[in-house]
């Protein structure tokens, strides 16, 4: 990945194939290493590669980072809470798009 497609990462254009190394992730998130790290650690973000200096993670993973940065800074939530409400807005996302590939109505 090139600094022109982090830039776009960074502006909103997140494909999920993309790979990111631990230094584009937070560049393009704009956090802290060390958070990234603590996020990993809590399970609430999962990368590629055992070893820190191999992790490399997916477009989806900036979605994460940045989600739970959202609910850090706006609602104050712990990392437990930011991990489960992840959990389960991914969880609706999913629901909901189940619900629009059988029709806005659902049958009776």
């Amino acid at each position: 990945m090139n600094a022109l497609d982090l830039s776009l990462v960074h502006t909103g254009t997140i494909i999920e194939e993309d790979i990111l190394t631990l230094g584009q992730l937070c560049r393009a998130c704009g956090v802290h290493a060390d958070w990234v790290i603590t996020l990993v650690e809590e399970g609430i973000i999962e990368p590629d590669g055992r070893e820190l200096h191999l992790w490399r993670f997916s477009g989806g993973n900036v979605v994460r980072v940045r989600s739970a940065l959202r609910l850090q800074r706006d609602l104050g939530v712990n990392l437990a809470g930011i991990g489960l409400a992840l959990d389960l807005m991914e969880e609706l996302d999913l629901l909901r798009a189940q619900l629009n590939t059988r029709g806005a109505c659902p049958s009776e």
